[in-house]
């Protein structure tokens, strides 16, 4: 009986000793009574946060001490937001993302080449939030086929839409081993997989793609893609696209990423979601994202806007459906741009979210069992020409897809607090943890993502569930969301009391280490 009272005594001891270690130490940032939300372990509780040295020190019952502390109380708690599929990677559109909630966006669908020359500029120029991307597919049949070399710039692959030879021709033996030693490198250089535009040069042939595909597998790294088609009608309908993505992952063993399941998909969601998950159950790595808008973007001279029935194809839209710097187009005005103009950005409306049926197969893709939130995101232009990346604030006039503003708030404004639709723990899975899991076999890093664990990178967001929505309409996109009032990136506060700090630029580059 002595000696069981003794080891209770030394355990009490022992424990009192371990809590006022907690209590003692000093933490560069201090949490504190937030709801806390951490998705892989399904902790959903109060809980207080220490952060030290960029990382989660501790997440605790008791009080903590720190040299700032942020009162959280009525709040989330969250993992910062993980975008996989933002072509926005400047300062400027790194902010505006930032009043959304995320700490982290990689340009992963379309990715960049040459990889080596991204990130250094990157790190040159400093950037809010974490960043990254794949190696571009496209960018290397562009060289090839143009005999030119690679940039790596969102313009500079527009542009090359008035050559549309790359886009329709099949590779010779040569350009093909020329496309994937370009892709190799790229991948030596830290690019985070390989980003397939399909849809951008539906004439590249089946082999290639499946080519690089394997090239993926064989370097331990995911394709992440923009399907072939995009068409109602067959042959050549988006159901075959998306065939094409799962058949090449059951030939390659490759992890591929399904690029926006929402706008590709169209109305055939429902057979489309069938093919995917099935191929999930027998063991294929077939992931998918979406974003909750009825409504895509991209260059109006793209080649799914060009050819025989394209107009029947997509489901019978016409030229209103397309909306530049916030005007739907004519018919005269749509055939000027796509002739004379092919790099204007658009705004194209697939889906009318005030129409119930259209809303709901919205709905199935965006809900898309296991799949993730990802905006799609762009850069901001005034008056057709990019914003300098160092103006702040984001200027009432600039333009861009509201998605580039809004997509997070959206997302949980809409299907967490109005309709319901997943719990606040299977939100934040969708975009944070759930983006890190997909990643992080390929790329190491992501593993310290997506978490409220002690070790994990301190990547935070602290928001109001009940305040928190987009501002972003198609009319005024340039309404960042509100609602966050904090957000954290490596342990440094960039959004503060709702506000970014522009003295800050913590972000760290998020690279593929894997030879």
């Amino acid at each position: 009986m002595k000696s069981f009272l003794h080891l209770m005594a030394a355990a009490l001891f022992l424990g009192l000793l371990a809590g006022q270690s907690v209590r003692a130490e000093t933490y560069d940032l201090v949490i504190t009574g937030g709801r806390v939300v951490d998705p892989e372990t399904g902790l959903d509780a109060v809980r207080n946060l220490g952060i030290k040295g960029g990382k989660i020190a501790v997440v605790s019952k008791q009080a903590l001490s720190g040299v700032r502390t942020i009162d959280a109380t009525g709040r989330v708690v969250s993992p910062g937001f993980i975008d996989m599929h933002a072509h926005g990677q400047d300062i400027l559109a790194a902010r505006v993302q930032a009043l959304d909630g995320v700490t982290t966006a990689l340009d992963l669908e379309a990715g960049m080449l040459p990889v080596k020359d991204f990130y250094s500029r990157a790190a040159a120029e400093g950037r809010p939030i974490n960043y990254g991307a794949s190696v571009n597919w496209a960018n290397a049949r562009i060289a090839t086929f143009l005999e030119t070399e690679p940039v790596a710039d969102l313009a500079w692959f527009l542009a090359a839409f008035k050559n549309p030879v790359w886009q329709a021709e099949v590779a010779t033996p040569e350009q093909l081993e020329k496309i994937k030693r370009l892709v190799a490198q790229g991948l030596d250089e830290g690019g985070l997989g390989v980003g397939m535009l399909l849809g951008y040069a539906p004439g590249s042939g089946y082999k290639e793609y499946f080519e690089i595909t394997k090239l993926a597998a064989a370097r331990g790294v995911p394709t992440y893609t923009h399907a072939r088609f995009l068409s109602m009608l067959e042959p050549n309908s988006s159901f075959q696209g998306m065939s094409e993505i799962v058949a090449a992952s059951a030939g390659s063993g490759a992890h591929t990423h399904i690029s926006h399941l929402n706008s590709i998909s169209l109305r055939d969601i429902p057979v489309i979601g069938g093919l995917i998950e099935n191929a999930q159950r027998q063991g294929l790595r077939v992931t998918t994202e979406a974003y909750p808008y009825g409504a895509g973007s991209t260059g109006i001279g793209a080649a799914m806007f060009r050819g025989d029935r394209w107009r029947e194809r997509i489901g019978g839209i016409d030229a209103s459906s397309f909306d530049v710097g916030g005007k739907r187009l004519t018919e005269d005005e749509l055939a000027h741009l796509k002739a004379e103009k092919p790099a204007t950005t658009t705004v194209v409306h697939f889906f009318e979210e005030t129409d119930p049926e259209d809303a709901a197969l919205l709905d199935q893709s965006v809900l898309f069992p296991g799949g993730v939130i990802a905006s799609d995101g762009m850069d901001w232009r005034l008056n057709g020409k990019p914003i300098p990346q160092d103006t702040w604030p984001l200027p009432e006039a600039a333009w861009s897809h509201p998605r580039s503003a809004g997509t997070y708030a959206r997302f949980l404004r809409k299907y967490v607090r109005e309709q319901q639709s997943v719990s606040l723990l299977e939100a934040i899975r969708r975009v944070s943890f759930g983006p890190a899991k997909i990643l992080q076999d390929a790329v190491p890093q992501m593993k310290a993502k997506g978490r409220i664990q002690a070790g994990a990178d301190a990547d935070i967001v602290v928001f109001d569930l009940l305040e928190v929505s987009d501002q972003a309409t198609y009319a005024k996109p340039a309404q960042p969301s509100k609602g966050f009032d904090y957000v954290i990136v490596n342990g440094v506060v960039l959004v503060d009391g709702g506000a970014v700090d522009t003295g800050v630029l913590p972000g760290q580059p998020v690279r593929n280490s894997l030879k």
